[in-house]
């Protein structure tokens, strides 16, 4: 057992990590990963840049910790209910990007609609800034690569009957379902929800040869 100074200390780190990280996130949501510097990073945090640097080796370090932070909240999204296909299918009807998989509720919409926004769009600053950073092009391959994987084995519990390359394809076509939702949920909305879940539906029960035994959406 760690002593309980030692546990203080971890927890004074931890806490002082999650400062750092809260304001990176509101730094770069506002200005970009180019555009928002250590200096900007430590007014926002009402910290030192030096007591920035005790935390983390650089900005790039930043940036890793905000994407595996995001990763693993999407990890744990996926392995609660995921098998529900129906609300999957529901969701992105709607374009709801948070939680594809669980009921939508109005007492807590705003904050999860907040923090969906912010990360959504943080994803698109690090898909591009991987154009051109060779050390983010590395941590944006090796999340996709975790959250694919998680999804795969997940999914692969759910629905044992399949092979393995027959669930990667199946995996690889949800991600690029849910990706491309991701992507156009600021566009107009060409087709009527309602007909587009009907889709989803269908393409679902044909991709994993079910007929949605779990709970209808909500």
């Amino acid at each position: 057992m760690l002593a309980p100074q030692t546990c203080t200390k971890d927890a004074r780190i931890n806490a002082r990590r999650d400062q750092i990280i809260a304001a990176a996130r509101l730094c770069f949501r506002k200005h970009g990963f180019h555009g928002a510097g250590m200096a900007e990073i430590a007014k926002t945090s009402q910290l030192s840049v030096g007591q920035i640097y005790r935390y983390f080796a650089n900005k790039d370090a930043i940036i890793e910790e905000i994407v595996r932070r995001m990763v693993t909240n999407k990890i744990q999204l996926i392995t609660g209910n995921a098998h529900n296909l129906q609300q999957v299918a529901h969701n992105l009807a709607h374009r709801r990007i948070g939680n594809l998989s669980s009921p939508f509720k109005e007492d807590i919409c705003m904050e999860q609609k907040e923090q969906a926004e912010i990360d959504h769009a943080l994803m698109l600053e690090v898909a591009a800034e991987a154009t051109r950073n060779p050390v983010v092009e590395k941590i944006w391959r090796d999340s996709e690569k975790q959250l694919f994987d998680e999804a795969k084995s997940f999914l692969s519990k759910s629905f044992p009957q399949f092979s393995d390359a027959e669930m990667t394809a199946k995996v690889e076509s949800l991600a690029v379902i849910c990706e491309g939702t991701a992507f156009r949920r600021l566009t107009t909305a060409h087709a009527d929800a309602e007909r587009l879940e009907a889709l989803y539906h269908r393409y679902f029960q044909d991709l994993f040869n079910t007929d949605f035994l779990s709970p209808k959406p909500e």
